[in-house]
């Protein structure tokens, strides 16, 4: 009996050292690391020490997708879960690899693709202005002679009058001797006192031409100058015709009134064609140039749209305004358009071409603009500089090419997606500060972790996987992380919270990043319907 109890001291001692031995081994020699492999015989082609699949792609490494940060060499059975190492393929390009989408979940998402193409973009600007009279328009009636009003067939402003209607007769009575000479020379004949015009010596003939055009040049018509030759005596008064079609906007003189030389007895205005004199702001004085298209707007004519153009540009600013005046001709046959009237006028500047894209394509990050363009190998977030914005489409400055593929919806989940995976970080250059604000974005690394705030959601259970600590959840979306709604599989820290737990159950849960995986974990889950008795039983 003492004898096999000492043959059991003995075998019990083997089995310790063997124990020990056993795990110094496994803590030394097979611990897995970031680029440790997993026993696994394969006779595969490898390359850079990586053992490939025969799949044709080149294998960067071999990873477990529960644990994406540990890397392997071979293909085999995961040291961390009961399930295969998968191949991590090789991109030709790997920074602009993207993030790779399965087609059927595209369709889920409504992902929608739009082309970057070559579109017209033009500069527009608002300017205000007023409708004035048509400079080249103005007409004013004067005469020639002195002499007197005797009839005013115009009495008050704003008259209309038609181009050759008589408006007044002069009483002048130097204009009544010079025609009085006219016709003595007609009827003079030398040597006879009652010689007629057809024996008029060539002296006298020249003599009584030179008489009619003194006529001509007092301001009598060829018609008033045949009338007083065919009647042989000369008119005491003659008549003051209208030189343009128009509205009389002045009226210096009544009846009665003394006319001098020079001096004005009406002014006629032609509305037929108006100014529009616009003020543009002096930071616009580049943009607008003689033929820019305008549209314009009248209070006075509510619901109506004018087209113009650009006629005149004026070569001075205004002092006080700080703006400059540029000049639009509309016609206005039909008198609507009044002097006075104010207008809101919106001018197009140079026109040009450039590169454009639907304007909900483009994220605004806040610091950056960002547009997911659809590559071979994926979707890739790219950085870009904006310009104008018409009619849904935003001018790309740099950035794009015309021809490329940009998401025009459902961009904000995948830009998401690329965040997490890290694309976004590529997109330029960061300085220390900037990449340690994203890294205690990303995973609170740099922040304590008492103090970092537990990211809230809630969904419905769609599958347990006890063996692994696993739950899928079809999550809503969750603001904390800027996640959209979407089913996913997450890591729960303590497998017993899933025992109370079934597919279909509506949950809400508490989640922690993990600082080894990167990834967020599930810290507390629970029914929503026990949460909210005991939320009942605490009030």
């Amino acid at each position: 009996m003492k004898r096999l109890n000492q043959i059991s001291l003995v075998i019990l001692f083997a089995l310790v050292n063997m124990g020990i031995w056993l795990w110094w081994l496994q803590s030394h020699g097979s611990a897995p690391s970031s680029e440790t492999t997993p026993k696994a015989e394969t006779s595969a082609p490898m390359i850079n020490g990586v053992v490939q699949d025969g799949s044709g792609k080149t294998v960067a490494y071999w990873y477990d997708p529960m644990v994406p940060t540990q890397k392997f060499n071979k293909p085999g059975k995961s040291p961390f879960m009961d399930m295969q190492l998968e191949p991590k393929y090789m991109e030709a390009n790997t920074e602009n690899a993207g993030v790779s989408i399965p087609a059927q979940i595209q369709q889920n998402l409504g992902i929608r693709l739009a082309t970057a193409s070559m579109s017209q973009f033009g500069e527009t600007l608002s300017a205000v202005g007023r409708i004035e009279p048509n400079q080249r328009g103005y007409y004013v009636v004067q005469t020639r002679v002195p002499g007197f009003v005797e009839r005013l067939s115009v009495r008050a402003i704003g008259d209309n009058v038609v181009k050759g209607q008589k408006v007044a007769e002069v009483y002048a009575p130097e204009l009544l001797t010079a025609q009085q000479e006219y016709l003595a020379l007609l009827a003079y004949q030398p040597g006879s006192e009652n010689a007629n015009a057809g024996e008029m010596s060539f002296n006298t003939r020249d003599l009584a031409q030179a008489a009619r055009n003194r006529l001509k040049l007092l301001g009598m018509s060829e018609s008033e100058i045949v009338a007083i030759t065919h009647a042989g005596r000369a008119n005491a008064r003659f008549s003051v015709y209208a030189p343009a079609s128009g509205i009389v906007t002045e009226l210096g003189l009544r009846e009665g009134a003394q006319l001098m030389p020079g001096s004005s007895l009406m002014q006629i205005t032609d509305f037929s064609n108006v100014w529009l004199i616009a003020e543009v702001p002096e930071r616009d004085v580049g943009r607008v140039h003689l033929g820019s298209e305008a549209d314009i707007q009248l209070q006075g004519m509510p619901g109506e749209t004018l087209k113009g153009k650009v006629s005149y540009v004026y070569p001075t600013l205004d002092n006080t305004s700080r703006t400059m005046q540029v000049r639009i001709e509309l016609p206005n046959k039909q008198g609507k358009l009044r002097t006075g009237m104010f207008a809101n006028i919106m001018l197009a500047g140079a026109k040009h071409e450039s590169i454009a894209v639907p304007s909900e394509s483009v994220i605004v990050t806040g610091t950056r603009k960002v547009v997911i363009v659809k590559l071979p190998t994926g979707f890739k977030p790219v950085e870009v500089t904006t310009g104008e914005e018409y009619a849904g489409n935003t001018e790309i400055l740099s950035g794009l090419s015309d021809g490329d593929q940009v998401v025009a919806s459902g961009q904000f989940l995948i830009d998401s997606e690329a965040s997490l995976s890290g694309v976004l970080a590529k997109l330029s250059q960061t300085t220390p500060s900037e990449a340690t604000e994203i890294s205690m974005k990303m995973d609170g690394h740099n922040t304590p972790q008492s103090a970092q705030k537990m990211p809230q959601g809630s969904g419905k259970v769609t599958a347990i996987d006890r063996k692994n600590s696993q739950v899928t959840l079809a999550h809503d979306p969750i603001p904390d992380l800027g996640w959209p709604a979407m089913t996913m599989a997450f890591q729960v820290k303590d497998v017993m919270q899933l025992d109370t737990l079934k597919p279909g159950d509506q949950v809400s849960f508490d989640l922690k990043s993990d600082p080894v995986t990167e990834q967020y974990d599930i810290e507390h889950i629970h029914k929503q319907s026990d949460q909210a008795r005991v939320m009942k039983g605490q009030k």
